[in-house]
């Protein structure tokens, strides 16, 4: 039987959880995740977890934080003028919103403090720095493309 390697397509049930065991994502009742195995699809983690896994085989991985979102960036946490946000905007903690850089790239930062003037934003990936649990269940692998080589 094919055991996954890099190149691969496979496609993987998955139900992901911190250490504690609260879930933060699961394909239940979904489509599988579909995706290139080494392609930088998916978290360094995750591709090196389903490597050498063969079709109907499920196991649970453990994934430092390094191999996941990596640390969290005291960085990363940024205070923002009140006056930057709409007049009639009402803000809460935890509330999501979506910034965007100098450079026109847009990213996600999740509101963590309300302050007098200001709203204190964490741009850190809401995962970063924590340790994740994948409970996994591979459905499919189709084999990498072949390659032609040219004289």
């Amino acid at each position: 039987m094919a055991a996954v390697k890099a190149g691969d397509k496979v496609k993987v049930h998955y139900h992901g959880k911190l250490t504690n065991g609260e879930t933060f994502d699961s394909s239940e009742g979904r489509e599988p995740l579909q995706f290139e195995v080494g392609s930088g699809a998916v978290i360094k983690g995750f591709d090196d977890g389903v490597t050498g896994m063969q079709v109907g085989e499920k196991k649970t991985i453990q994934i430092p934080f390094l191999e996941a979102y990596g640390p969290h960036s005291a960085e990363m946490v940024i205070e923002m003028p009140k006056d930057r946000f709409p007049a009639d905007m009402t803000i809460s903690i935890g509330m999501p919103l979506h910034m965007s850089d100098g450079q026109g790239r847009n990213f996600q930062v999740t509101v963590i403090e309300i302050l007098e003037g200001a709203v204190k934003l964490d741009a850190n990936h809401p995962l970063a720095g924590k340790d994740l649990v994948f409970d996994l269940e591979l459905v499919d692998i189709e084999g990498a493309s072949p390659l032609i080589i040219m004289p």
